[in-house]
This record gives C-alpha cells, sequence and structure tokens, in this order.
C-alpha cells in the first residue's frame, strides 16, 4: 500500500489553536476567487491567527494537459503537482498549527498519489511535542483528504466551512453559530467543551456512542476501494451530507457503501444537509430504505454539511448520537436528538 499501513482506529486528537498560531491556507481543489479568499483570510486574522496563503492558491488550469486551455473549462487551482506541493509544504512546516483548505470543488483526490506520506507522517509525529497533531480543515471535496489522513496520519480531522466559501460571509463581530462552531473546533470550547448538534427529526431511534466518521457521500464512494477509504464503519457514528445530488444518485451512493460492507456494524448515522438534493420526503424515504435496515439510530438535520448551517464537525473525536422515539413521553432527550462531540482530555493546548 502506498504511503505505509493503515493507522491503528484511534485517531490523536488535533491540538487546539491560541492567539497568534500560524494557519496557511491551501486550495487542494478548486481555484479561491481573490476576493472571497481575502474575506475569508481577514476573518480567520480576526479570530487573532497569522494567516499565510499557498503559492498556487490562485492559480488556474483546466482538468488536461497543460496547452489546450479554454476559458469554459472546469478548473483547478493548479496542476496535481502545485496543489499536492503546497498542501504538503504547510504540513511539513513546523511554523504551522493549521492547513486550512480555501475551498472544495474538485480536484483532491487527485492529489492523493503525489504526496510524500513519509514525509507527512514524520511530521505529524513532530508536532506531537508542541501540543499535538496540526489541523486540517475544510469540507466537501476535502472529504478525500479527511479520509486519507485519518487513516494514514492516525489524526483527527476538522470539517467544516471554508474561508472562500462561507467563512468569507461571516462577520467577527456578530453572533453567529456558524462562527461560533468555528471558534469552539479550532481554539476550544468553553465550560465543558463538548460540542452538541441538535437534529431535527428522528427517522430510527436510539442511541449510540463510537468515534465520528464520513463527509460528503459523493466523496466517501469516490476513494472506496481505494489505498485513500476510510476503515469500515463498524463502531463509528457514521456523518453523511451532499450537495447537488438527486435521490436517485444518493439511493445509488448508500447502496455501493452498503454492498461493499462499509456500514457493517456502524453504531448511528447522522445525517447533515443536503443542498439542493430534490424533494426532502424522497430523501427521507431513501434514508430510512437504506439505512433503517441497519438497526441503528438515524438522526437528520443536524447542521453541518453545505448551505446556510455549517458547524464543524471534529471527524475522529469521540461522539453521542441521542435519537429519542417521538412516541416517548418522557425522552432522556429534548426531542429530536442531537450529536454530540466530546471535549478533548487537557482542553486548549
Amino acid at each position: 500500500m502506498p504511503g505505509g499501513p493503515r493507522q491503528a482506529r484511534k485517531a490523536r486528537r488535533y491540538g487546539r489553536l491560541r492567539p497568534g498560531d500560524r494557519v496557511s491556507v491551501i486550495a487542494p481543489s478548486g481555484p479561491a476567487e481573490p476576493g472571497r479568499l481575502e474575506a475569508g483570510c481577514a476573518v480567520l486574522r480576526d479570530l487573532g491567527l497569522d494567516v499565510v496563503v499557498g503559492k498556487h492558491a490562485l492559480d488556474r488550469v483546466n482538468l488536461g494537459p497543460p496547452g489546450a486551455a479554454r476559458g469554459d473549462w472546469h478548473r483547478l487551482a493548479g496542476s496535481d503537482a502545485d496543489r499536492a506541493a503546497d498542501l504538503q509544504a504547510a504540513w511539513c512546516d513546523p511554523r504551522v498549527r493549521a492547513v486550512v483548505c480555501a475551498r472544495g470543488g474538485y480536484g483532491a483526490t487527485r492529489v492523493l498519489d503525489r504526496l510524500d506520506w513519509d514525509a507527512l507522517r514524520t511530521a505529524t509525529e513532530a508536532s506531537i511535542g508542541s501540543g499535538g497533531p496540526k489541523i486540517l480543515h475544510g469540507s466537501s471535496d476535502i472529504t478525500a483528504l479527511h479520509t486519507a489522513f485519518g487513516t494514514r496520519l492516525g489524526v483527527t480531522t476538522s470539517f467544516g466551512p471554508m474561508p472562500a466559501g462561507m467563512i468569507a460571509d461571516l462577520d467577527p463581530a456578530a453572533p453567529d453559530a456558524n462562527l461560533d462552531g468555528l471558534r469552539a473546533a479550532l481554539f476550544g470550547g468553553t465550560g465543558s467543551g463538548a460540542v452538541t448538534l441538535p437534529g431535527t427529526r428522528v427517522l430510527r431511534p436510539g442511541r449510540a456512542e463510537g468515534p465520528l466518521t464520513g463527509g460528503t457521500l459523493s466523496l466517501l464512494t469516490a476513494v472506496l476501494g481505494t489505498p485513500y477509504a476510510p476503515p469500515p464503519a463498524a463502531g463509528r457514528i457514521v456523518f453523511l451530507e451532499d450537495v447537488t445530488e438527486a435521490p436517485y444518485r444518493v439511493d445509488r451512493m448508500l447502496v455501493q457503501l452498503l454492498q461493499a460492507g462499509w456500514f457493517a456494524g456502524a453504531a448511528g448515522v447522522a445525517l447533515g444537509s443536503w443542498k439542493d438534493c430534490g424533494d426532502p420526503a424522497e430523501l427521507d424515504s431513501v434514508f430510512a430504505a437504506r439505512l433503517g435496515p441497519l438497526g441503528v439510530p438515524v438522526l437528520a438535520g443536524v447542521p453541518a454539511g453545505h448551505g446556510p448551517r455549517q458547524r464543524t464537525l471534529e471527524l475522529g473525536a469521540p461522539a453521542r448520537l441521542q435519537a429519542p422515539d417521538p412516541a416517548d413521553p418522557h425522552p432522556a432527550v429534548p426531542d429530536p436528538g442531537a450529536l454530540t462531540l466530546e471535549a478533548p482530555s487537557g482542553g486548549a493546548r
């Protein structure tokens, strides 16, 4: 297997940031729009972070070989080698405490074979002594990197809004649940430090505990069967979300994961946003038909993924899923349940 053996299933949790820490914003997928990238980086600076931008974050190349370029073709933020180089340089730089992906789009899977996983692993081990593994943050297409880093480096990663996406629209001076969630995930929360995300409806009641896995459904299926696929979900709580996928395509992807045995032994399922994915009732019917036979709790409407509600999740972290039975007159938690991520031991660095 390229890059060495899979890591142990229990991931080491990333170290929380402190004001003044350096974060590197890179674009491993699509190119960032300059104005939005700068606006998002300004928000991160307002949080007290020292933000540097990767060399190729604003590059624009087509999908094919150099030369035959057309303005209306799909673009990437530089060649595969350039995007991989930005990611690797940021992760291996001892001055950088977090690698933040500028946006999703398409292209993250193309960089996986171009990374030096031995060097990334060495950098990960070196970062332990400075407060824990550094953070990889992003969502959507970045799911491919989450699965690979979790599998190969044995670290938790941060799934949430990105600088050239939602973060660009945030005002650090105004109350906002998305910004509060990002701040808590990166710096550590107050009080108990646990992060609780309420659902909106229970598709199958129950309670479950286990490490959190998953991400954007289409990317999970894209890496299935590759050396970068996440371990099977046995004993884990699965988080799923996606955008612009019709219900029949969601059904097809779930069937693929089921037939591959990936869901076998899963502890529970938390469903996030399904922006522009068709009729919500049809989607719920698909989820009930495909996931109900697993016999585990299924909670829908968790505010994470695409769209206006983008809370931040620590993939690999210990989690609890509570999906009370709507028919229960005395539910253990307020209906309709919640996904809770445990605080890291010791809190922030």
